[in-house]
């Protein structure tokens, strides 16, 4: 484990958080949003870990700009993004609240508080059922429930989801938390604490190595391959790229079963989800939350 890109990806995650919150503002293009934060993210001297997620209200997760999208900053605002050094990842995520209501607020304070009391507790002796116990009973406390079929997650080098999964709920689980490099996000929500899959979000990954016939789908592979590898990747920037081949390119792709389309994350209609997320990198005799602002 590289540690020092580790945390350079975490300082890299915590000087955008404080330089983007002021910025976003009701009404803007979520587009402009996303493109703000990669292209910092880039001159900071990070690559994307996966696109940035822009999840409004109901959206729990998944849902990034298309190339052309209008859709615009309002409600209870995700903005959950990662960093890429030499692999290792800083994996980060706040929730904004563009309404103004006292509902949103307590929201957003029962995600934070229950990833503040985490923070507090954590060691490389902690198991997941206490983690999820915590979470859980924080989020409660504020008279909401704990997204149960969401969780955190161990970060390896190139591969954002590890093979551990953190809960946000009280399972009994008794596997203890070892030295390694971690994700935890509590999700809060006034909805009934499970999501559903909802319409595809414009985030993609590779699933194989498989070769194509169609010269659009090649193109695209070729990039994928060059620049994303097995990390999530946004339509918009093979789009990008590659104008109407890209799309195309696609299309193909996801009907061969080459990638996949990660649908959008959705919890009860007309209910809300607040998310707070920070990186964890775990040693034997102590902590480091590696994007944690200051």
């Amino acid at each position: 484990m590289k540690k020092e890109s580790i945390i350079k990806a975490g300082e890299i995650a915590k000087e955008i958080k404080l330089w983007i919150k002021p910025q976003i503002k009701k009404g803007m293009l979520l587009l402009e949003i996303a493109e703000l934060i990669e292209k910092k993210l880039e001159e900071l001297g990070g690559e994307p870990a996966f696109p940035v997620n822009l999840s409004i209200n109901e959206q729990a997760a998944h849902y990034t700009p298309s190339h052309n999208d209008e859709s615009i900053a309002k409600g209870l605002l995700k903005v959950d993004f990662g960093i890429e050094i030499d692999g290792w990842i800083a994996d980060t995520a706040f929730t904004i609240d563009l309404e103004g209501t006292e509902l949103n607020k307590k929201l957003i304070e029962a995600s934070k508080t229950a990833l503040t009391n985490v923070e507090e507790n954590i060691s490389s002796k902690i198991t997941l059922g206490d983690i999820g116990k915590i979470i859980e009973n924080t989020i409660n406390s504020f008279g909401f429930n704990s997204v149960a079929n969401l969780s955190g997650h161990s970060l390896e080098q190139y591969d954002l989801h590890a093979g551990v999964s953190i809960p946000n709920i009280a399972n009994n689980s008794n596997y203890t938390l070892e030295e390694g490099h971690y994700a935890i996000e509590p999700f809060a929500t006034n909805g009934n604490g499970k999501v559903h899959d909802g319409a595809k979000g414009n985030i993609y990954v590779l699933l194989g190595e498989q070769n194509v016939r169609s010269p659009a789908a090649r193109k695209v592979l070729d990039y994928i391959r060059g620049t994303h590898g097995y990390l999530p990747f946004a339509g918009r920037w093979v789009i990008k790229k590659l104008k109407t081949t890209g799309i195309i390119g696609l299309r193909q792709l996801e009907n061969e079963g080459i990638i996949h389309h990660y649908p959008i994350l959705l919890e009860e209609k007309g209910k809300l989800v607040s998310q707070t997320e920070n990186t964890f990198l775990i040693e034997k005799d102590k902590v480091i939350i590696t994007t944690k602002e200051d």
